[in-house]
């Protein structure tokens, strides 16, 4: 499974690289950064929305 995840992001890992002129520190800093934001933004979504509007679905900060 690990190898078909890392087949499949191949590209994307290279393009985010790339971004970043090579620097994969700066790569990395950046996409922490997004996943922060995205919490955040997961975390008002929760306060702000009911359990109706989704069926039962809740947002989750950990992958499952």
């Amino acid at each position: 499974m690990e190898k078909l995840a890392d087949e499949t992001l191949k590209g994307e890992v290279d393009a985010v690289v790339a971004f970043h002129d090579g620097n994969v520190r700066a790569a990395i800093t950046t996409l922490l950064l997004d996943c922060r934001h995205l919490r955040l933004e997961l975390a008002l979504t929760e306060g702000a929305m009911s359990r109706g509007m989704t069926r039962g679905w809740a947002p989750a900060f950990e992958r499952r």
